[in-house]
């Protein structure tokens, strides 16, 4: 099993010294062996991310910590291929059925070590989670070496065995990647994907014993691993093995920068569906995959020089489309949902020149000898090196400093580095160096200084897909690395390209549905100890504030960048100083997870759509529970369930008492205390700003607060009520839900189904 993160590949055309039959079982083991790594990595960087929460230091720490054991295990598995008498097919259906047992329990270890560190400091959280995956990933990175060991010694050809095993690898990932996305999670959930996983890897640990005893029984006299039979340009290398292990290393930092730079676009451009990972990375893998095929033909009767200029054209076109992916997305925006297609052929056209390069590096400077598995289990940890690197440079530190723009720009110009630096490896006179440098400079110079104003408006077009709209600038963007945050002309605040609120405390002028935090007090006769869980606009959190009952609102936020745009508006910057607040920076699952102890009169959460990725983690059974844990005797529960019958099914019946109010659900454990008396009370003494928000002396005002006083009428459990009415008791919910399936942590809700049925 290969990592599905590593950023280089290649592979191979059959050699004639290699038996046809052992080399198609080789490939179709390795490419079923990456069908279930790839669907561990799916599922269990959610789980980690459920447990340590889906702020950006938790999906740092787990990718790096999947890459640093995929690369330890490519090193332990070119150590291994040296050992002589070691029957490699038999060592790898060994790791794969190792490989499966850890995967059947590893969901229920997830959750018991995520117990025992919850809350630990971040050196340890991440020491917890590198623990947690080493040893299965560690198992999957030793496969490559471990094949290239065993295929080497009988084809004499580093680069198209590398190439041979890393595309059918990958291709096996890219394709586990598709059906993940349209199949698995869907109708299977993660529990579900994970048996699946197991059960490949009993299939190929069962293939790698029969094929272990068809060589032994039908082909005693192929070529031995003590006889193999090379070509002596075969065994020559062209490069110093320290320069391929830099280039190799470089090679994965930047390709792995490139997919994060690829998710973050593709993710804004699709308002962060989950969909848009799995595909993002699938096309990438699958890219990685087609490469690996070109660079295993190159390495076929080819000198140094014209690899090495092979590698050099890869590189630039790499370099070209890198600078043409975010022009050509923001003038295609107006093709709506077709552009993701057009961002995915991105993806796999730069993915595949970066794919040829593993192979090539590999028969340039790793002989075909004994020491080919180990030589490879170190170039392949080079490359995860690198890779770790880019994933922590590029999401944790640049992503938090540079637009998408301009880490647009710093890509294409390490992806022309690169190809400038190979080019001087190439042998040439100095007079041809210099002006093969000096033109590759001045062109990633000219790309560097255009893609700015070639990518004008990028964000506006992916946003609004190409609408009229797109021609206004944002009167505000903020990008970190939490994600993309704007606010359009009229004050509507967008998180990822996702409507997310207004900027509008204004009761009589409604623009963004600010009754529904206005009627807190029409649940509760004292919400003295209110929790939010998502700050977004401020809105929300300004009205909770000051309403007269409340004395302390505590606000989770994962994103910090809503900070800076709520400071500069009138209208909700002094929340940010109001002595009731306590504004924390985290995963809103996490830290009540982390504050066990904490309990409140209200938590209230504006749930962004439940369709986007890791929705569920706020919508699900499993976190209603949760929430049920940190109430107060009469307490509420106030969260948005975006109109999804599924999530309102699964709200009330995770709670005794409840009812829909607009797009909302009030649950308690006790029956709800609507008293419209003490609401009309709270509302005219509401003051925000020292400014009162109703004057019942005007005519609007008090014909708009009399419209309020009418939901009484919608109160009555056993009434009728219409689909628009704005108040429906939970008995008539699941009456009109029934026969659907509720949402938990394990089938994802709606991320992934709401493609598959009506919600």
């Amino acid at each position: 099993m290969n990592t599905t993160t590593a950023p280089l590949s290649g592979e191979p055309a059959s050699s004639a010294s290699v038996p046809n039959r052992q080399v198609r079982v080789l490939c179709v083991l390795f490419f079923f062996s990456g069908f279930p790594a790839l669907i561990y990595q799916l599922v269990w960087q959610r789980a980690l991310f459920r447990i340590f929460g889906v702020n950006i230091e938790s999906v740092t720490i787990v990718v790096t910590a999947f890459m640093l054991g995929l690369g330890l295990g490519g090193l332990a598995g070119g150590w291994l291929s040296k050992r002589r008498g070691i029957p490699l097919l038999l060592l790898l259906a060994t790791i794969e059925t190792l490989t499966g047992v850890f995967g059947l329990f590893s969901l229920s270890i997830f959750e018991r070590v995520g117990d025992i560190v919850l809350g630990a400091p971040l050196p340890l959280t991440a020491l917890a989670t590198l623990a947690l995956v080493i040893v299965p990933t560690l198992l999957m990175g030793a496969t490559l070496p471990l094949l290239v060991g065993h295929l080497v010694r009988r084809s004499g050809n580093v680069g198209a065995s590398v190439g041979q095993l890393y595309y059918v690898n990958t291709l096996g990932a890219g394709a586990a990647c598709l059906a993940c996305a349209v199949l698995l999670f869907p109708l299977l959930g993660m529990q579900g994907s994970v048996l699946v996983a197991v059960a490949f890897n009993a299939a190929v640990a069962l293939g790698a014993v029969a094929a272990h005893a068809a060589d032994r029984r039908n082909m005693p006299h192929t070529l031995t691993e003590s006889n193999p039979t090379r070509s002596t340009a075969a065994s020559r290398t062209s490069l110093p093995f320290a320069v391929v292990l830099a280039m190799s290393c470089v090679g994965g930092l930047v390709s792995l920068s490139y997919e994060i730079f690829f998710f973050r676009a593709m993710s804004y451009a699709s308002q962060s569906s989950s969909f848009a990972f799995a595909t993002t990375l699938g096309a990438f893998l699958v890219g990685l995959a087609s490469g690996a095929r070109l660079g295993g033909e190159a390495c076929n009767d080819v000198d140094g020089d014209v690899l090495l200029h092979r590698m050099l054209r890869s590189l630039l076109a790499a370099s070209v489309i890198g600078f043409a992916f975010l022009p050509v997305l923001g003038h295609l925006a107006w093709l709506d949902r077709a552009i993701l297609g057009v961002g995915l052929l991105f993806v796999y056209l730069l993915a595949r020149q970066w794919g040829l390069v593993l192979p090539c590096l590999a028969h340039l400077g790793v002989a075909a000898d004994a020491q080919a598995g180990m030589r490879t289990g170190l170039l392949y940890l080079a490359n995860i090196l690198g890779a770790a690197t880019g994933s922590v440079l590029t999401g944790f530190v640049l992503m938090d400093h540079l637009s998408l723009v301009q880490m647009g720009q710093l890509l294409v110009a390490a992806a022309f580095g690169c190809a400038l630096i190979l080019g001087l490896t190439i042998t040439a006179s100095r007079g041809i160096k210099f002006r093969r440098s000096g033109a590759i400079a001045v062109v990633a110079g000219l790309a560097v200084l255009a893609l700015p104003a070639a990518s004008d408006k990028v964000l506006e077009s992916l946003q609004w897909k190409g609408a009229p709209e797109s021609k206004t600038p944002f009167a505000a963007v903020v990008e970190n690395r939490s994600g993309i945050v704007t606010v359009d002309r009229t004050g509507t605040v967008f998180g990822n390209g996702a409507y997310d609120g207004h900027f509008n405390v204004e009761l009589t002028n409604d623009v963004n549905g600010i009754v529904r935090p206005y009627a807190l007090s029409l649940f509760h006769a004292a919400p003295r100890d209110v929790l939010m869980i998502g700050l977004a606009s401020g809105s929300w959190a300004q009205v909770l504030t000051n309403n007269p009952e409340v004395d302390s609102l505590t606000i989770v936020e994962i994103n910090p960048g809503y900070v800076g745009l709520i400071a500069v508006n009138p209208s909700v910057r002094s929340v940010l100083t109001h002595p009731k607040v306590k504004l924390v920076t985290d995963d809103g699952r996490r830290w009540l997870r982390m504050n066990a102890d904490r309990h409140f009169d209200a938590i209230v959460a504006n749930t962004t759509y439940h369709f986007r990725s890791n929705a569920t983690n706020l919508l699900s059974v499993d976190f209603l529970t949760l929430v049920k844990a940190h109430l107060n005797p009469g307490g509420i529960v106030f969260y948005n369930t975006t109109d999804s019958s599924r999530v309102q099914r699964t709200g009330c019946a995770s709670f005794a008492h409840g009812a829909r109010f607009t797009n909302h659900l009030i649950l308690s454990m006790t029956p709800i205390d609507w008293n419209f008396a003490r609401w009309r009370r709270t509302l005219e003494a509401y003051r925000i700003d020292g400014r009162p928000m109703l004057n019942p002396a005007r005519a609007e005002h008090a014909q708009g607060l009399e419209r309020l006083m009418t939901l009484e009428s919608q109160t009555h459990p056993d009434g009728a009520h219409a689909a628009d009415e704005w108040i429906e008791p939970c008995a008539q919910v699941l009456a009109r839900t029934a026969g659907q399936d509720l949402v938990t942590d394990d089938n994802m809700g709606t991320e992934w189904r709401h493609v598959w049925e009506k919600q």
